[in-house]
């Protein structure tokens, strides 16, 4: 399995992608068949128009792009990899499920179709979406992703607190998921950061790393270039 999960796909002053360029091409090698986009995650624009924002940029690594929104399911066997697009992860995984791409993307990528996500496609591999920071102005049938990863993710994580803002911090949302699930790790990608799996073999990439919630120890910060292959055991 070959999966290549970034917090967030544009860092401060930098272009859509930039950062993880290098991580990208070396990811995918040369270029083949055509990357499979998926651009459900879009709500403030139309699929068409974020489909082609992702062709353009993918062109300029040197990768074709077609949308999965008009693509029938048999594209998931053909293509050289699968591209999650980041938005909304409910309305990314309602779609997905509706289309009937969920099943057909989870087989593929156990069988070796390398998979690139940030943000919400990111989300997309874990057990649940339940650790995504989006508003569900969807309603999915189920909450359940493609379960690659045994861990959650809580892409763009961050320690901040705003001067006078009486909600809750991130630390105590992700500590209310673990009081009631208790046997779930939760991985805090901050932003800049990525994870590149292959195989049994986890690293953390780029950035300013991660940060692991456990509900039995103490929260772990981690810097990039550790190797968290246990989180896949």
């Amino acid at each position: 399995m070959r999966l290549l999960l970034l917090s967030n796909s544009r860092n401060p002053g930098g272009g859509w992608l930039d950062h993880a360029e290098d991580e990208i091409r070396d990811f995918l090698g040369p270029p083949s068949a055509p990357l499979l986009f998926f651009p459900f995650a879009a709500v403030s624009i139309g699929f068409d128009a974020y489909a082609a924002m992702a062709r353009k940029r993918f062109a300029r690594m040197g990768y074709r792009l077609i949308g999965a929104h008009r693509a029938r399911l048999a594209a998931a066997r053909a293509t050289a990899g699968v591209v999650a697009g980041g938005g909304n992860t409910f309305r990314l995984l309602h779609e997905m499920r509706r289309r009937g791409w969920l099943p057909a993307v989870r087989h593929g990528v156990r069988r070796g179709t390398p998979f690139i996500g940030w943000s919400a496609g990111s989300n997309l591999v874990c057990p649940t979406i339940r650790t995504t920071n989006d508003m569900p102005v969807v309603e999915p049938r189920s909450l359940s992703a493609m379960g690659l990863v045994p861990f959650q993710l809580n892409p763009h994580y961050t320690e901040r607190s705003l001067s006078g803002h009486g909600g809750e911090t991130r630390d105590q949302r992700i500590a209310e998921f673990l009081a009631l699930n208790p046997g779930v790790l939760v991985l805090g990608l901050r932003e800049g950061s990525l994870l590149r799996c292959e195989g049994r073999r986890l690293e953390l990439r780029l950035g300013p790393g991660a940060k692991l919630f456990s509900a039995s120890s103490r929260t772990k910060n981690i810097k990039a270039g550790s190797d968290l292959s246990f989180l896949l055991r």
